[in-house]
Parts: structure tokens; sequence; C-alpha cells
């Protein structure tokens, strides 16, 4: 099974970069100048003791020259349009799509452009991040994709889905509810999300003030409500884990937005948080949090694009696709 991983980042280039030491046929597509740093350096995972480099198959966009059949799509969502273009090449009448973002609203627009049949729901837990060196550094021992067809009937090559993921050092598993387990994602990150951007600080911060914990407890609420009116109840035990997340004392965790916003990068406020308060609306469930971090991250985010406007243009993501 041909793999191309879009976007060799934080997670696409470490789930990529583990399919490579696997020895499975793995090409990157990625932009120039994340191809030049990779040929000069090579993809380095990096962190917790390990200090891998890895020299992949790249293919640089516009230059796509046969078809693949599976594409891991791990780019941020902010450059999910521009990718999905860049990408197209790649796929085939009989090719598989796997995204691994966050929230929903990529589906749509997957299924939209290459039929609602082949794109797979997914969900990808790790914790990394990019330095400024373009390396992909671990910062917790947590690796793992979950997949799955979202309706009915699974496409007869999703058996060999499982064996080129399985046994590349990565935790595997096949759900038979892939939507419902994005939801479950989706609440997680909305509400530490939400947590940490709108209190400007790590979980253990904000849990540490007069009212913290209870603003905590009252953004997950909110998320959590989202999800069941919705028809995808998060399951018990993951309920619990969110919610600890989300109110541990003491706790260093940041939401990768927050380290996004924090950093005077571009965020995926619209597609964790537009999305999610849009869905709201229609069915009814009050989100004044919600709404609150996202009018919060849409001024933030009209400042970034003037100012972005104002220089040459929109530079290339640490992943080699568009900026984040």
């Amino acid at each position: 099974m041909r793999i191309l991983v879009v976007g060799a980042g934080a997670t696409g280039g470490y789930f990529g970069g583990r399919l490579v030491q696997a020895s499975r046929d793995v090409t990157f597509l990625v932009r120039p100048e994340r191809a030049r740093r990779l040929r000069e350096r090579g993809l380095r995972i990096v962190g917790l003791g390990e200090q891998t480099v890895l020299t992949p198959r790249l293919v640089v966009t516009g230059e796509i020259g046969s078809t693949f059949d599976l594409v891991l799509f791990s780019v941020k969502a902010t450059g999910l349009g521009q990718a999905i273009e860049d990408v197209a090449p790649a796929i085939g009448p009989g090719t598989l799509i796997l995204p691994v973002l966050n929230g929903m609203r990529h589906i749509d627009a997957l299924a939209e452009r290459f039929g609602d049949p082949a794109v797979l729901g997914g969900v990808a837990k790790v914790v990394t991040t990019v330095d400024a060196d373009g390396d992909i550094v671990r910062l917790a021992d947590l690796q793992s994709v979950t997949y799955g067809a979202r309706g009915a009937h699974a496409p007869e090559p999703l058996a060999e889905v499982g064996r080129v993921l399985g046994g590349a050092g990565f935790d595997t598993a096949l759900s038979g509810d892939i939507v419902g387990e994005m939801w479950a994602k989706w609440v997680l990150i909305a509400a530490a999300g939400a947590v940490t951007c709108l209190m400007r600080g790590t979980v253990g911060e904000v849990v540490a003030v007069p009212g913290g914990a209870a603003f905590a407890e009252a953004a997950f609420a909110e998320c959590a409500a989202v999800a069941t009116a919705a028809g995808h109840t998060v399951p018990r035990e993951a309920l619990a884990f969110a919610r600890q997340t989300v109110t541990t004392p003491g706790s260093p965790f940041a939401s990768s937005l927050y380290r996004d916003l924090v950093s005077g990068n571009s965020t995926e406020g619209e597609h964790i948080f537009g999305d999610l308060v849009s869905r709201a609306r229609r069915l009814g469930v009050s989100v004044p949090l919600l709404d609150l971090v996202t009018m919060h991250l849409r001024v933030r985010q009209n400042r970034v694009d003037t100012s972005q406007a104002a220089t040459a243009g929109p530079a290339a993501g640490p992943d080699g696709l568009p900026a984040r």
C-alpha cells in the first residue's frame, strides 16, 4: 500500500516518520522550503531520550506524478483548503483518505472534493511540537491513531489500512464508531482550548485561582452538551478523562491551540470553536463560554491576518504546507 503523508509537521512528521521506520512505502507531500530543510537535516524525531534521523521520500507540491492508495491528511485546519488542492493529483478511484485533523469541518470539505466513500474518520493522539530547526519534538509518551469507516459499509481496502498502520511504533485501533471518537476528542480539545486560551495559562495555573476549577468545569460542560445534542454523547470514561484534563491542580498542560496563540501563529479557532458554536446554535444549546472564546480568537485572528497582509504574504508553516 503506497502512502502519501500530507504535511511533515508535529503530527504528520511523527506518524509518517514511524511508518518510514517500519519500512512502509511512504512519501511526504511538502512545500519547497520544507523539502530543502528535510533534505539538509533529515526528518528528526527527538525528545524523551530519542534522537532519530530519517531520510524520507519527498514530493514537492505541484509535482505529484501518480496516485496513492492511502493519504494521511495531517495539516493544520488553517491550511486545509490549499492542501486539498495540492493533494488532488494523488487521489485516484481507489484512494482512501485518512484525515486526523481536529473537529469535524474538514470531513465535509474532503468529502465534497473527493467523494464521501473515500474519506475515513480518524483520531490521532500525540504530544509533539516542531522546534526552530524543524525537528519533531516529543513532549509526552502518547502516540495512537484510531480510524474507521464513517458509514455503515466499510470500504474493501480498510483491512489493508490496518495492516500497514499496525506494528509501526504507535498504537492503532479500528473503531466501529469513529464519528463518536472524533466528537469525544473534539470535546476534549475544545474544553482545554477554552480554558487555556481564555485564561492565558496552563490548566494548573487556571485551577489554582478562586473560581478557576468551576470555570473549567463549566467550559467542559458546554462542550459535552453540544456533543450530546448532536447525538454523540461522549462515553463515561472519555468524559472523566476530559474533565480531569482541564481540572487537575498543578497540571502543566496547555492545548496546542494555546501554544499557537502565545507564539503569534494562526490558530484553529474557526475549526475547533467556530464550527462547534455554529452546531450549538442549530441544536438549541446555550454555550456562552464557547461564544466568548470564539469571539476572542476571531478578534485576535483578524489582527494576525492584517499583520500578514502588510508583509510579503503568508509563509510556509513548519510542516512545509500553508502557514498555520
